[in-house]
């Protein structure tokens, strides 16, 4: 990777965000549904064009729910399982026209010269965590999970582009951004949704800790490790309600840090993050609109993305 600016996907947020957002009318000659890779693509030549990296990485589920984290916490993304098969990774809950086009997004994506990178037993968010503590320059990452707000280092250049609120209202998450509006830092985050919890992801939190009670401990306390010591100091400033909660969620918290934490040191495979459309792609990219009827959101990405590769890196 080099020092200029790298935009990271959180892939499967965006392709399910575009299946929702885009009619499942959306069809190729043959019928097929085609939503998804459509609103993916005009997605990726919007942020492109708009924040102008000199690399990007589609960064990749190869594990949704690694059976790690779900040792730890059983509960991990419980919800979302649709099938267990013993030795491979659960099936997600996954609309079944949505299922189709992932395989069409991974050629697109290639075929655009877009690097895919993920790892056996991780998920997105731990190549995320990864290429975003080891990036020499500055870093965008785009998603609309909260739980990536730990990865963002103003010093370095590391923000979040938040896309929970649309395409259209793109938010950019830096530490005082979070300090504004939840109360804690970035290297606070991960204690805070350990203590809150998530039921998006099937984390309980601490019972009776919602996100102002969680946020002024930290406040008060700095760190999860803070907190658990002052539950346990009879003399500390923490109340005798809020001690008896902590202490009784003591096995849970010294699991759910683990799970909610993102990876920071992975080895991941080789690969190129430069924003270039390889030439044997461009027969490729043509073949592929045609077959699945992709149209002009083909053509938007490929201009942002050969607009990207020819200009200078803004400052």
């Amino acid at each position: 990777m080099t020092d200029g600016r790298l935009m990271l996907l959180d892939t499967a947020a965006l392709y399910f965000r575009a299946f929702y957002g885009i009619p499942d009318t959306v069809r190729g000659p043959d019928g097929s549904p085609v939503n998804a890779v459509r609103g993916l693509l005009d997605m990726i030549a919007r942020l492109v064009g708009d924040f102008r990296p000199t690399e990007l990485v589609a960064c990749w589920d190869d594990d949704w729910r690694p059976q790690w984290r779900v040792d730890l916490i059983p509960s991990y993304k419980a919800h979302r399982v649709a099938e267990v098969v013993h030795g491979v990774p659960d099936v997600e809950v996954a609309p079944d026209l949505l299922v189709p086009q992932v395989p069409i997004i991974v050629e697109m994506l290639t075929a655009l010269g877009i690097a895919i990178v993920g790892r056996p037993g991780y998920e997105a968010d731990d190549i995320i965590g990864t290429l975003a503590a080891t990036a020499p320059g500055p870093v965008d990452v785009v998603t609309g999970d909260r739980d990536l707000f730990q990865v963002i280092d103003d010093a370095r250049g590391v923000r979040v582009v938040y896309t929970a609120r649309g395409m259209s209202n793109l938010e950019i998450v830096t530490n005082g951004v979070l300090l504004s509006k939840y109360g804690v830092t970035a290297a606070q985050y991960a204690d805070f949704a350990a203590l809150r919890g998530d039921a998006s992801d099937g984390l309980p939190g601490v019972a009776g800790i919602g996100e102002k009670t969680a946020a002024s401990l930290l406040a008060e306390f700095g760190t999860l490790d803070g907190i658990i010591a002052a539950a346990q100091d009879s003399h500390s400033a923490l109340s005798a309600r809020v001690r008896e909660k902590i202490r009784a969620a003591d096995d849970y918290l010294s699991r759910a840090r683990a799970v909610v934490a993102v990876a920071r040191d992975l080895e991941l495979p080789a690969f190129d993050a430069s924003i270039r459309i390889p030439d044997a792609g461009r027969d490729e990219i043509e073949r592929l609109r045609a077959r699945w009827g992709l149209g002009d959101s083909v053509t938007r990405a490929v201009a942002a993305l050969d607009l990207a590769a020819q200009a200078p890196f803004p400052n």
